[in-house]
């Protein structure tokens, strides 16, 4: 376990530096093209979607899924499954190149799908502009995710997480150089190519020194890779067919997002739309990237080996203490973050008004944020045992709904809260999503120890709601929607630290007064990021 905790560690450190400077880069991008309004920022967010959304199809759909269990069965082999990773490169190259100059060529038709028909003609413009300089990410984001699953495959955690910190700088400082240049809150549709060129150009700069910087670590993997364009004989068949499940499970994920996308384009220059949902996003994804992803990526590496070795009881266990320790994290980032739902917007967004109207999309998105972490695990755990067709299904469920309240939406709630609706409906579905995972691998594996884990849970909301007031508290004690907290980026980056601070602080108080075992894994995890130890 100690190896675990220093992985874990490892991890959460450079992904706290790289979610931080990550919403820096955010904090700039929105000072230089508007949020909550900005048809600039909305054509913007259309376009950087577009790459990102065929990443998801190549990390989650493929990679995380089925190429980090391959790989260590690969280790089995004579060469130690150099050939295997040679060839996977290869194929993986090949196909990273052609998906993007398809891409590129029907660049127009892929902003339309996404946008409809709510843009105006300048907006859409703008937006087709925007993609053809996003569009090549798609190359080194693939890249940038093979050469990572594989170093996490390996066991060198860090460098995974540490790249995106080279991006975010990269992009800061072009975004920077654009207000210099061209002025900021720029929300009009009105841009030179010039404009268009530092913006997108720097996103995508950002991108490629991401994954050129994951090379510098390869050494340490003690593989060595050649081309080699012999794709039969070592497994490459296996892997085609279990990421047939992952890549079905993706593809619905991302026609339901396609739905999300086109309704909530509705709200352009009227509300929170897409920019704003995904800024909100972002701050949900903080905890979610430094607890969950974090905790749980060393622990899905030695699920993978038990469940090779067919030792379940040893893969319940793990599954057991790892939603344990995510979840100990989880639930206090929920209530601090819903309890900071304004000033933490204020920072996303140019003004208070817009703020307020902001915060809901956060909320909403945070009621789904301990069920996704734990279906983080669980998921992971179904692909340790090689088995994708059951994501897939539960995915669909999961799906069906996101489509359904998408719909309903717009028929129930106005324009200003269109973008809140979508994302209460897609938690709504991730509650559903996890309960029915659970059951499933509960039955596969015999057993989930739930009554220790669920105890444990029961501690930790016995611990957050009264936490979670206290915060709620503190807001209203500095002014709330009217106060500081919500006058200026800064001091909305204050507040939301001085709210979450006496969440946590109750919280763990509750949780002490309890004696919650719990805590002890908190605090060796936690010492381990301090120096010397």
């Amino acid at each position: 376990m100690s190896s675990l905790g220093r992985a874990s560690a490892l991890l959460g450190a450079g992904t706290l530096v790289s979610r931080v400077t990550g919403l820096l880069r955010t904090i700039v991008l929105v000072a230089a093209i508007g949020s909550v309004g900005s048809r600039a920022a909305d054509a913007f967010g259309v376009a950087n979607q577009l790459p990102n959304n065929l990443f998801t199809l190549i990390q989650t759909g493929i990679l995380t899924a089925v190429i980090i269990p391959q790989i260590i069965r690969a280790v089995s082999h004579e060469d130690g499954g150099r050939a295997f990773i040679s060839k996977l490169f290869t194929l993986g190259t090949v196909v990273f190149l052609s998906v993007t100059a398809v891409a590129m060529l029907i660049a127009p038709w892929l902003v339309a799908l996404y946008a409809g028909g709510a843009y105006t003609p300048e907006q859409f413009a703008l937006a087709t502009a925007f993609a053809y300089w996003c569009l090549p990410q798609i190359f080194f984001y693939g890249l940038y995710a093979l050469i990572g699953e594989t170093l996490n495959a390996r066991r060198v955690f860090g460098p995974y997480t540490w790249a995106p910190i080279a991006n975010n700088v990269i992009s800061i400082i072009g975004f920077v150089i654009f207000i210099v240049l061209f002025g900021g809150d720029r929300t009009d549709v009105a841009w030179t190519p010039g404009m268009i060129a530092v913006i997108a150009g720097s996103a995508t700069l950002g991108i490629v020194i991401q994954a050129v910087a994951l090379l510098f670590a390869w050494r340490k993997t003690g593989l060595s890779l050649r081309p080699d364009f012999r794709w039969r004989g070592v497994g490459l068949d296996q892997v085609g067919k279990l990421a047939g499940w992952t890549f079905l499970m993706v593809v619905v994920g991302q026609i339901a997002g396609w739905v999300q996308t086109r309704i909530v384009n509705g709200a352009t220059g009227e509300g929170p739309s897409v920019f704003a949902m995904q800024n909100a996003w972002l701050v949900f994804m903080l905890p979610y990237s430094i607890f969950a992803i974090s905790i749980g990526t060393p622990y899905f590496t030695q699920i993978s080996e038990h469940a090779a070795a067919r030792r379940d009881a040893e893969v319940r266990a793990d599954v057991a203490r790892c939603i344990r320790a995510v979840s100990l994290f989880i639930v206090v980032s929920t209530a601090a973050l819903i309890a900071a739902a304004v000033p933490a917007s204020r920072i996303f967004t140019n003004g208070s008004d817009l703020a307020v109207m902001a915060a809901p999309v956060l909320i909403c998105y945070l009621v789904g944020l301990l069920p996704l972490s734990l279906l983080f695990i669980v998921q992971r755990t179904f692909y340790a045992y090689g088995d994708t067709r059951t994501p897939f299904w539960f995915t669909v469920v999961q799906c069906m709904i996101i489509v359904v309240t998408a719909l309903i939406a717009p028929l129930v709630v106005p324009l200003a809260q269109l973008g809140a609706a979508i994302a209460l409906g897609q938690s709504i579905a991730g509650i559903i999503q996890t309960v029915i995972a659970m059951l499933l691998l509960r039955r596969r594996l015999g057993g989930l120890e739930m009554r220790g884990t669920g105890m444990a849970l029961l501690r930790y909301l016995v611990a957050a709601i009264p936490a979670g007031f206290a915060g709620w508290g503190a807001f209203l004690l500095l002014g709330g929607e009217h106060g500081w907290t919500n006058s200026d980026k800064l001091f909305g980056a204050i507040g939301t630290g001085i709210i979450g601070a006496v969440t946590v602080a109750v919280y763990l108080l509750i949780l002490a007064l309890l004696r919650a075992p719990e805590l002890e894994v908190a605090t060796r995890m936690l010492r381990r990021f301090l120096p010397g130890r």
